[in-house]
């Protein structure tokens, strides 16, 4: 994810750390060395402050300080150099060393750094301090913080406030030319030759110099593809190189139901003076990725996707680790998905190397969400850039997004605004940061305004609409299924002790909308409570209704596969926190009824039957005819059986079905590949389908 060295010493300055709140006087003289901060609380960074005690319920900003004793004095003959290395400030820092102002830092990402060999050469112990701001942001339609959906999504406690020194914090040396910045992206991946873009930033100090380049490209089994050289002649400060890597016979990364995924590794060193001087390695693998029309086509082969919004895995990103999120990628695959929205944030780094092993797609959100100042748009064109140098040599990725919901869809009015009104956001703002992203990397499709005409938010049977409605608009407005992005409903958890239960029907129903995302309105609509004689029936009926309706509406866009379909992302796989929410697992990864119907509905060979129309289809999304396959429908007791081919990767209508007034209904394929796939559905989908 961040640079990884591999020639460079680094000191580890995580750990502990002494932190205050923001007072005016405190922050003039808490960058000195006299200040005195033995009352200061104690925290170990990396960390969010809302974590700990002292800070559990301040919007901040916090002061950090951290004395330390720094590595051997650096000789004076600019052989090596020290930089102070941030990878996440969140989300304003202001940082000084030793008593001297280094610079400020914006974004929550993005690694930033400072040289600091000057201030080692002259002492050995050291103060390192931190003024960190996350204000929040009240104005859902003018925030001026590029943070995702937190203060405005569903997923957070709107009152949450993530501020805080939550990546790791180094020393690292270097020699006198560094490696500032980095892209790496597979432009190429044919069967024939595959080739990859190395764009390096080389900071090189003193005086004008001559350094080597030495790229190694290793496949699987650390078989060596490409071994290469360059010389470049650098002048003193900034020198920008690009170099275009050729591997013959590249082995082809593919998504996880079309084939293996080979992972490759790229190592480049700079050498000056025949000595080492900075280097990095980093994953990559060789895949092409194109968009036509509605259609995601990965080495040259159509996906219909299937997948689901994946909200972060915790509502403090820094509070996932490694086993978690890897066990949401498990979760994912479990239920046949091909494809994870990263909804609005950046993930940790465990989310992209699983998915590059797993051969599971992401579609990477740039973190924007609702609406924004007018002065965030230079600031949202940097950090898309960095987005990319940070992620883009991870082959999982297949599409960017700039934005998501510009106007925000938590109601019918905003929804029809999204597509319909032209905003400063959607025209300058999405513009802007979408074209940042493709000038940076032009091997994948961007996506400038979700919601807002590229893909479509279909809030059907939740925030307007019938559970039933999906299919009608797609036949009336095409263009509406080309890719849906976001539907769902939520769902109140069985782990659901902090509602207080006990207290049923008397809930805190303010505190549930306020911190545990819950949407009053939808519920009084869809599952109201006062139908429920008791929080046990209410919870069944609530899970039951967000099954029914994920199951009825993933069917109506698989039968539009192709025509005009290309595919869709459900919202969500998981809540970050306990929440009455659209997961199809809780907080807890306790799974709710909807996981098991998404699982059946996204089976990779599906029979259906449209309830509103009893017309019977099956799905085969496999590379494979299936041959004399015998498909039949029991419609309470009576049966119908059909028999035939069904061609790879394509939808077949096989016959109708009468359902007047049907409660019992199942479809089932029977071959010798398969095994017997039935498909059943509950009364609620059956009801929909009549109440039209």
């Amino acid at each position: 994810m961040s640079r990884q060295s591999r020639t460079n010493q680094a000191t580890s300055l995580s750990g502990e750390w002494r932190a205050h709140v923001s007072e005016p006087d405190l922050a003039k003289v808490f960058s000195e060395d006299d200040c005195d901060d033995g009352a200061w609380a104690t925290v170990s960074v990396p960390h969010h402050w809302r974590r700990e005690p002292a800070f559990a319920e301040h919007d901040g900003p916090v002061l950090y300080r951290r004395r330390f004793s720094g590595p051997d004095r650096p000789p004076d003959d600019g052989a090596r150099r020290w930089f102070l290395e941030l990878d996440g400030i969140f989300y304003y820092g202001d940082v000084w060393f030793d008593g001297e102002y280094l610079g400020a830092t914006e974004g929550y990402f993005a690694r930033h750094s400072f040289e600091v060999t000057q201030p080692l050469r002259e002492r050995t112990e050291h103060l390192l301090a931190i003024e960190v701001a996350c204000p929040p942001q009240r104005d859902r339609g003018a925030k001026r913080t590029i943070t995702g959906g937190y203060w405005q999504s569903p997923v957070f406690d709107r009152t949450l406030n993530p501020g805080g020194i939550w990546r790791d914090v180094r020393l690292a040396s270097t020699g006198p030319v560094r490696i500032d910045h980095a892209r790496v992206l597979c432009i190429d991946a044919s069967v024939e030759r595959g080739r990859v873009a190395c764009d390096v930033t080389l900071d090189a100090a003193g005086k004008p110099r001559e350094a080597h380049l030495h790229a190694v490209v290793r496949g699987p089994g650390d078989v060596v593809l490409l071994d290469a050289f360059r010389t470049a002649t650098l002048a003193t400060g900034t020198n920008e190189l690009a170099w275009m890597l050729t591997v013959d016979d590249p082995p082809r990364w593919w998504p996880r139901t079309l084939g293996p995924q080979p992972l490759c590794t790229i190592d480049l060193d700079v050498e000056v003076d025949g000595v080492a001087s900075d280097g990095f390695s980093r994953p990559i693998a060789f895949r092409d990725v194109r968009r036509h029309g509605a259609d995601l086509l990965v080495n040259g082969e159509r996906v219909f996707l299937k997948g689901a919004s994946y909200a972060p895995a915790r509502a403090l990103l820094g509070d996932a680790d490694e086993e978690l999120v890897r066990a949401d990628v498990e979760l994912a695959i479990g239920a046949h998905l091909d494809i994870l929205r990263v909804h609005t944030h950046i993930a940790p780094p465990a989310l992209y190397d699983a998915a590059d092993e797993s051969g599971l797609l992401l579609w990477q959100d740039f973190p924007m969400e609702g609406g924004y100042a007018r002065g965030v748009r230079k600031q949202a064109a940097r950090q898309a850039r960095a987005m990319v140098e940070l992620l883009g040599h991870h082959p999982s990725i297949v599409t960017w997004c700039a934005h998501d919901a510009p106007l925000g869809d938590d109601d019918t009015v905003r929804a029809v605004a999204n597509a319909a009104l032209p905003t400063w956001g959607k025209e300058v703002l999405d513009r802007s940061t979408a074209r940042s992203i493709a000038r940076s990397d032009g091997t994948r499709p961007v996506v400038r305004s979700s919601g807002a005409g590229d893909d479509s938010h279909l809030w059907f049977g939740w925030r307007h609409g019938a559970l039933a409605g999906v299919a009608p608009a797609v036949r009336a407005l095409p263009r509406l299924g080309r890719f849906v992005s976001a539907f769902g409903a939520q769902s109140v958890p069985e782990n659901a002790a902090w509602m207080r239960p006990e207290q049923w029907p008397q809930l805190d129903w303010d505190d549930l909308a306020e911190h545990h995302g819950m949407e009053l309105a939808a519920f009084d609509a869809y599952a109201p409570p006062a139908d429920a004689k008791s929080f046990d029936e209410w919870c069944d009926a609530t899970q039951a209704y967000q099954a029914a309706l994920l199951q009825l509406q993933i069917e109506d866009l698989r039968r539009c596969k192709g025509s005009p379909c290309g595919g869709f992302t459900l919202f969500c796989l998981a809540d970050a926190s306990p929440a009455v929410g659209f997961g199809l697992v809780d907080h807890e990864r306790t799974p709710k009824r909807a996981y098991a119907a998404v699982r059946d509905a996204c089976r990779p060979v599906l029979p259906m039957v449209d309830p509103r129309t009893g017309n019977v289809h099956v799905v085969n999304d496999t590379r494979h005819a299936i041959v004399d396959a015998e498909v039949v429908v029991s419609v309470d007791g009576r049966v119908r059986r059909w028999r035939g081919d069904l061609d790879p990767d394509a939808v077949a209508f096989i016959g109708s079905a009468d359902l007047d007034d049907a409660i019992d209904v199942e479809v089932a394929l029977e071959h010798d590949d398969t095994g017997r796939v039935a498909n059943r559905y509950p009364l609620v989908i059956l009801e929909a389908g009549r109440a039209r």
